[in-house]
């Protein structure tokens, strides 16, 4: 059974950073592309970041967020983490974590939903104004 756990989220003020973890179960995913969604009230999930496989300096992020976030994973651990820097109210969201084990990378393929097979449960992050 694969298993995505997000944790880290928690209510912040504005220019605060949080740190989110997601912890990767029953398989090992240091072949896999890891991914962070978010989705706020009423709004569509977003694509925010991803990495690939090799951890590196393969990734891609958001407009939104380039420059304040930042994905790295520990594949010993089958860890992957979301540093977010300078923290705004319109970040506010869910935050889940997914991976897509087709082992393709691309910018494109990174930011659609449908090319990751397993979400986590997400965590909140709440920013105030």
């Amino acid at each position: 059974q694969v298993q995505l756990v997000e944790s880290g989220g928690g209510l912040v003020q504005a220019g605060d950073s949080l740190r989110l973890s997601c912890a990767a179960s029953g398989r090992t995913f240091s072949s896999y592309t890891m991914g962070w969604f978010r989705q706020a009230p009423g709004k569509e999930r977003e694509f925010v970041t991803a990495i690939s496989w090799s951890g590196g300096s393969t990734y891609y992020y958001a407009d939104s967020v380039k420059g304040r976030f930042t994905i790295s994973r520990d594949n010993a651990k089958n860890t992957v983490y979301l540093q977010m820097n300078s923290l705004q109210p319109e970040d506010t969201a869910v935050y889940y974590c997914a991976v897509d084990t087709s082992g393709y990378f691309s910018r494109g393929r990174a930011m659609t939903r449908n090319a990751y097979d397993y979400w986590g449960q997400g965590t909140q992050v709440t920013v105030s104004s």
